[in-house]
């Protein structure tokens, strides 16, 4: 038996799309440069976000650092 947790089926808590998240570090979030406090705590998502919105979320978050 495997210690690895298995694969969760999500809907993006921001556009609704549907990814998996494997819950560890291959992950393919695991990969993106974005670093996000998820879920929630600052960026107002109560769970994961899919690949776009992961990306335009961190970008918007970036802008307004500067």
């Amino acid at each position: 038996m495997s210690d690895r947790p298995q694969p969760r089926r999500l809907a993006c808590a921001r556009c609704g799309a549907a990814f998996v998240c494997t819950l560890s570090t291959d992950c393919w979030c695991g990969a993106e440069s974005a670093r996000l406090p998820l879920p929630a705590s600052g960026t107002g998502f109560a769970d994961c976000l899919c690949r776009d919105c992961l990306r335009a979320v961190a970008a918007r978050a970036e802008g307004q650092q500067r």
